[in-house]
């Protein structure tokens, strides 16, 4: 694994890079858009943002892929459902550090320690190197914003990565700012959806419902269900 520090990008690609990606913001296409400003100056033929805590299981935020079979909500199940999170020492680094201050990290495929980890994720779906800018909150959780190399894309050189080190902190206020305007407009659906990402549809739709003041009874018939099935999707 390496880190990086910042060295200078070409000011043309670097600006229409970040142009792109702070244009998209509040969009329903983010994702899509800021990947595809962000190969403007570094190959990665995907991306994920999500978030990591110290109690229970991670949280993706968005993620999109630029020219290939989109992979990515099959990656993170797998890396949340199997439990992966729990053994991931590739932001240990991140961790030590103050928190706030943000990190870019780089890392081949082959320098996962964890096997499962590597044959689930990177060896599954050919991914062959990720670059990550990653930082810690004040509750310790940590927040990543995750670039994919694939296999038949050419390696990242140093100055790709410096690149990318050089447009991180728009990227990161960027990518806050949307999940902040995204999270104020979004559906009390939504929003459990996102902070709950294992519920099943027909609990949210149970949830909702008892958040618009349904009583077990009204849900039932508004859902077709039995009384003993609305509480069960409740529990």
């Amino acid at each position: 694994m390496r880190t990086h520090a910042l060295e200078p990008a070409p000011a043309a690609a670097r600006g229409q890079a970040l142009a792109g990606i702070v244009d998209a913001v509040g969009r329903d296409g983010f994702a899509q858009a800021a990947l595809a400003a962000l190969n403007g100056i570094v190959v990665a033929g995907s991306w994920s943002v999500y978030r990591c805590f110290a109690d229970r299981a991670p949280q993706m935020h968005l993620s999109a892929s630029h020219g290939l079979a989109d992979t990515t909500a099959d990656c993170f199940r797998a890396y949340r459902d199997q439990g992966l999170y729990r053994a991931d020492r590739s932001f240990d680094a991140v961790r030590r550090g103050a928190a706030g201050h943000a990190v870019v990290l780089q890392i081949h495929a082959d320098e996962i320690a964890n096997p499962e980890h590597r044959d689930a994720i990177y060896v599954r779906h050919a991914v062959e190197e990720r670059l990550s800018l990653a930082w810690t909150l004040d509750d310790r959780s940590l927040m990543a914003i995750n670039l994919y190399r694939h296999r038949g894309q050419r390696a990242l050189s140093a100055s790709e990565v410096g690149h990318f080190a050089e447009a991180a902190p728009v990227l990161r206020s960027a990518v806050l700012r949307h999940l902040q305007l995204r999270q104020a407009t979004a559906t009390p659906r939504e929003r459990l959806a996102s902070r709950c990402p294992a519920l099943t549809a027909r609990e949210l739709d149970v949830l909702v419902r008892l958040l618009d003041g349904l009583t077990y009874d009204g849900i039932a018939s508004d859902l077709g269900l039995s009384l003993a099935s609305v509480k069960t999707y409740r529990a």
